[in-house]
């Protein structure tokens, strides 16, 4: 099967990319980076020749709420047009569980008008909403990290492998459109700061974690707001587990 990946170059992109390819498939791989903007569109027609399914797993760095609806809405208009074009039956997108939930926040705004965009639009489709990465917490003290100390929001999440979240959409992007998908996640409730201190001590990096409620992450996002729905499905690797493999 001839199947596309948008953000082939990303963390989860390129593990998608990589578990389709394991499985026999023919992939399609979309970045800016290889000469497919979907920003603007150029290079799309060419892409998606031929091609059966797409699999959205672009992200967007912007932390302005305008921006980011800007940015997710034209990159997700151009690409369903370019699928219309194409004849693709099949557009998988993968989103945020519990961004449905969560205001005030810019990049959660942005998925929310993905996902309205792809819900509406011509192309049959699934929405995979996922948990938390289990890289998260490390990424987002080092946003802030200044002269050995960081910032970082007492978040309550579920986080999964970025390998988990890539097997699913490998298999789902082979069958049939299903809608909103269940809330995919990892096996354990975690701590976000515990998270980030545990994941810096396997990394042997030495930094002073401040918890507090910031702008990025504010009070919307307390409590169970960013924790997998009823019906969830449960990946299988446990945040333990992936920390090993930092060592």
């Amino acid at each position: 099967m001839r199947i596309a990946v948008a953000g082939a170059t990303g963390n989860v992109g390129a593990l998608t990319v990589a578990a389709l390819e394991r499985d026999g498939h023919d992939v399609v791989r979309i970045s800016r980076s290889l000469g497919v903007d979907l920003s603007t569109g150029e290079g799309l027609d060419e892409a998606l020749t031929g091609v059966e399914a797409v699999v959205d797993a672009t992200n967007g760095a912007a932390t302005d709420r305008a921006e980011a609806v800007a940015y997710f809405g034209a990159s997700t208009r151009n690409l369903l047009a370019a699928e219309e074009r194409a004849g693709v039956h099949h557009h998988l997108l993968l989103s945020i569980a519990g961004a449905n939930r969560v205001e005030g926040n810019a990049h959660y705004a942005g998925k929310r008008e993905q996902e309205r965009l792809v819900a509406a639009g011509p192309v049959p489709w699934t929405i995979v909403p996922a948990t938390q990465f289990h890289d998260f917490a490390a990424m987002v003290a080092s946003w802030t990290e200044q002269d050995g100390v960081a910032t970082i929001a007492p978040l309550l999440v579920q986080p999964i492998a970025p390998a988990d979240v890539a097997d699913v959409l490998a298999e789902l992007a082979t069958g049939q459109p299903q809608g909103r998908y269940a809330d995919v996640a990892g096996p354990e409730p975690q701590d976000l700061v515990d998270m980030a201190r545990r994941t810096h001590e396997a990394r042997g990096h030495t930094v002073q974690l401040v918890p507090t409620w910031s702008a990025i992450f504010g009070l919307t996002m307390a409590g169970e707001a960013l924790l997998p729905g009823e019906g969830a499905r449960i990946a299988p690797t446990t945040f333990d587990e992936w920390l090993a493999t930092q060592r």
